[in-house]
């Protein structure tokens, strides 16, 4: 149970409300589990009053769903009273697993679709709700943050029409420019990187490594995961390096410009185990183009790290590079859709994000500070301390 301290000086800002989308029902369904474990086992005097009715239940899920009719049109619906309540609403956006029929036809649910349950849940509120939060871990248009020529700038309308539909806070996970809560300042925009979930997992499932620029070195994979690249490296105490992508702006393959080639700048990884981390793997080319250039450096082992763990292109291309020895694990979190195929290669690792969801959760329905949350600096100097002593780590902590 996490540090009551802050939570018991302050009371909820309203009962607890939690609507996980279909596209995040396991996960919502983690971070349930938590809240009333939590709660219930909390010691607070004060959990008799009226102003913590309801504080302590079961299950904090409200019931909810968006069916369709056979022209593939939808609706929101809550089938219980969300009246007066600080609700979250969980969404996955990427999820293309959930299917729905349009005219007999099958179609899996695009991002578009996801976002459009979204408004059709807050529709369902009818401005009863004290406050909605809105976690959405892969920020829906994120990739689209900023206009090069005649562009719509889809991110920005995304965010400004949230809020204009009653949305009082924005929760997602390492945006792919977070610059662009610009579009909504006078709003609750928090943008969360998992560098404790990474580091967590990679200790928990690695028992070797060693953790100084002797022998370890992060690598940003491009120029724009330079900054989370630097911190996590800040982290370990080890070296940075970067590989920059050259690109060929005269063609357009697929709505970008294909990369020619990836040049590196750094010292040397001969010898050395390496993290290339980003905010994302998509079809993971670029990812395994970089891992085998490093390979060729004589790098020793090549560990992939990415929040969002999309494989676009399918797990054969990474089957391939963990078969030929170009990469020893990848690491990804679990707020999107993880498929079972997926979940049973023994390369992959899953930084589990429930805990931490349910925390930032817990603390904004106190309406108490979640800047400690935000920094774990010290938690991930304890982790890094303990394993140097015991080639190992607490997994509950």
């Amino acid at each position: 149970m996490p540090n009551d301290s802050n939570l018991l000086s302050t009371i909820p800002v309203g009962p607890l409300g939690i609507v996980a989308l279909e596209s995040c029902t396991a996960l919502g369904n983690r971070v349930d589990a938590y809240l009333s474990k939590w709660r219930a086992a909390r010691n607070n005097a004060e959990k008799s009053t009226i102003a913590f009715n309801g504080y302590e239940k079961d299950s904090y899920l409200v019931k909810s769903s968006c069916p369709r009719f056979g022209s593939g049109e939808a609706k929101g619906e809550l089938q219980e009273s969300i009246r007066g309540k600080d609700l979250y609403i969980l969404v996955d956006v990427t999820n293309y697993s959930i299917e729905y029929t349009v005219c007999g036809r099958k179609s899996p649910m695009s991002p578009d679709d996801h976002y459009a349950d979204v408004k059709r849940i807050i529709a369902a509120c009818g401005g009863k709700a004290r406050k909605i939060t809105v976690i959405m871990p892969f920020l829906y248009e994120g990739r689209q943050h900023k206009r090069s020529g005649r562009e719509s700038l889809d991110c920005a309308l995304a965010l400004q029409e949230l809020v204009d539909w009653g949305v009082d806070n924005i929760i997602t996970f390492d945006a792919h420019d977070p610059r662009v809560q610009n579009a909504i300042p006078l709003h609750g925009f928090e943008n969360i990187r998992p560098t404790y979930q990474f580091l967590k997992a990679l200790l928990l499932s690695e028992h070797d490594l060693e953790l100084d620029s002797d022998h370890l070195m992060v690598i940003s994979p491009d120029e724009g995961a330079m900054n989370r690249a630097i911190y996590f490296a800040n982290i370990l105490g080890v070296d940075v390096g970067m590989f920059y992508k050259r690109r060929d702006y005269s063609t357009v393959v697929n709505g970008r410009n294909p990369i020619v080639a990836h040049e590196f700048l750094g010292d040397s990884v001969e010898g050395k185990d390496v993290i290339i981390i980003d905010d994302m793997i998509s079809s993971g080319e670029s990812m395994i183009d970089v891992a085998k250039q490093l390979k060729k450096r004589k790098a020793k082992r090549v560990y992939c790290i990415s929040t969002f763990g999309l494989f676009t292109n399918g797990l054969d291309v990474f089957d391939k590079a963990n078969k030929e020895g170009i990469i020893e694990k990848v690491i990804t979190t679990n707020l999107t859709y993880q498929t079972p195929e997926l979940l049973s290669r023994d390369w992959y690792i899953t930084a589990d994000m429930s805990k931490y969801i349910a925390l930032l959760i817990d603390h904004l329905n106190h309406d108490a500070s979640i800047s400690d949350i935000l920094d774990p600096t010290d938690r991930i100097q304890d982790r890094i301390n303990e394993y140097r002593e015991k080639h190992t780590i607490r997994e509950n902590y």
